[in-house]
């Protein structure tokens, strides 16, 4: 039997805390209404959407297909559970030109706090050969999720407060 190269993996585990001033509603919708989510999160000043679907419910799926200059992003983002305005949990995987570089489940918590939304994001990743995402996650992690190219929160609080 041939033996297989193998494809060292690394492990990190983060959490991003934010506060909005919006309820728990309207931040739950910038997760879970597409139009609103494709704002904030597929869209990007150096990327070139080239697909964005969201079926989101427990079992769908997500999609972001993006070109950069170093090649085709996708995000293939699947949902394992959904509590309204509480939590989403999800799994994705992150590939450069079809080619696997990291795999994390991720939660997303929905907290009433005084006149707002505590937003937790927690998630476990494993990094394969050539990934930069414990080292981007150390470096960016309070401003950013591994899947994003902007400021995170930011983009966030752009789709809670976007009405469209």
């Amino acid at each position: 039997m041939p033996q297989q190269s193998l494809r060292p993996v690394r492990h990190h585990t983060f959490v991003i805390e934010r506060s909005y001033p919006a309820s728990p509603e309207r931040v739950f919708a910038a997760f879970s209404d597409p139009v609103k989510k494709r704002k904030w999160f597929a869209s990007g000043e150096k990327a070139f959407i080239e697909e964005y679907t969201l079926d989101f419910r427990v079992g769908g799926r997500e999609v972001t297909r993006f070109r950069i200059q170093a090649g085709t992003c996708t995000n293939n983002t699947v949902y394992q559970e959904i509590v309204s305005q509480q939590y989403i949990v999800f799994a994705y995987t992150m590939s450069m030109d079809d080619r696997c570089f990291s795999s994390s489940q991720a939660t997303v918590e929905f907290l009433p706090k005084d006149n707002g939304t505590q937003l937790l994001f927690t998630e476990q990743g494993a990094f394969f050969e050539g990934a930069d995402g414990p080292a981007m996650a150390k470096r960016d992690g309070a401003n950013s999720s591994t899947s994003s190219r902007k400021s995170w929160s930011a983009d966030v609080r752009a789709g809670v407060t976007n009405h469209a």
